[in-house]
């Protein structure tokens, strides 16, 4: 993804008030969690937003930015709203279906990361060590994630609320044939995957890739350091190379619609393809909801 998407101000995710969820790799890898932050640890009240929604929009009374006169809100939670719960009951998942949250591409968006070294500004110094050139490439992954707009924030924590089972990029790589155990798999911003991953996505005859610029670049996952490097992909390591994979079903420009006005999928040799980046629309859209249901 573009760095321009960085800077828009859309929310980071955070899964449940009061709660976490985990995501397992496999019995027995690390555990992922995804975590709220405490309300001990801000002073600010929780209220329910104005923003159009199947969900209540819970955010912080005073974390937002004001964006050509709209008030936009930053750290934004969902919850069901008991007025929508036959809606909900029309739209919860019915199949054996994973999502895989975008670990992966998490953890190259983070700070120093490939998106440090795309800008030209990995040679200096970092939390008081010295980085040169390529050392952006190679990001230690946490334990503990809050996924932001390019880790498919909202999309995440909407199909959690609608039953969705959420898997990882570690799951697959791990265990590739874990994949033949569901009969639809939802791929989110799945930039950055493995080989192995790659091959396995494929290899599912019933795959939703809900955002593009999904499997672009290759990455290496090292199991006993738990950090990944950036093989091949998005400009590296030669210029001209823009796919990692070659893959011919590459929709990465259309990941600039944010808007999804013209929103469709469409058919590709393993399951459909959406032309947009619905981050901003997915909890609002009832149609859309259903449509990835059905699939």
């Amino acid at each position: 993804m573009n760095l321009i998407l960085i800077i828009i101000p859309i929310v980071i995710l955070i899964i449940a008030i009061g709660g976490y969820f985990v995501v397992f790799s496999n019995e027995t890898a690390e555990i992922i969690e995804i975590k709220q932050i405490p309300k001990s640890e801000n002073s600010q009240t929780l209220i329910q937003t104005n923003v159009k929604s199947l969900f209540k929009v819970m955010a912080y009374e005073n974390d937002f930015e004001i964006i050509n006169g709209e008030k936009i809100w930053r750290d934004v939670l969902y919850e069901l709203d008991e007025s929508n719960t036959m809606i909900y009951d029309d739209l919860r998942n019915d199949k054996k279906t994973a999502v895989v949250f975008p670990i992966f591409t998490a953890a190259a968006y983070s700070e120093p990361g490939f998106y440090t070294f795309y800008r030209g500004d990995c040679d200096r110094e970092f939390h008081g060590v010295l980085f040169r050139d390529d050392d952006c490439l190679t990001v230690k992954l946490e334990d503990e994630y809050n996924p932001l707009f390019t880790s498919s924030a909202n999309g995440l924590q909407v199909l959690n609320l609608l039953d969705y089972e959420i898997i990882t990029d570690i799951s697959i790589h791990q265990n590739p044939e874990i994949l033949s155990t569901y009969e639809k798999i939802i791929l989110l911003h799945n930039e950055y995957v493995t080989s192995i991953e790659f091959d396995a996505i494929l290899s599912h005859p019933n795959v939703i890739y809900l955002y593009p610029n999904a499997l672009y670049a290759e990455v290496n996952f090292d199991e006993e350091l738990w950090e990944i490097s950036l093989v091949r992909g998005h400009n590296y390591p030669e210029i001209t190379i823009r796919n990692g994979f070659d893959w011919k079903f590459d929709n990465s420009i259309e990941e600039y619609d944010v808007t999804c006005e013209d929103m469709k999928f469409s058919k590709i040799d393993n399951g459909w393809m959406l032309n947009c980046y619905p981050e901003n629309v997915l909890h609002k859209s009832k149609e859309l909801l259903k449509q990835i249901k059905e699939f």
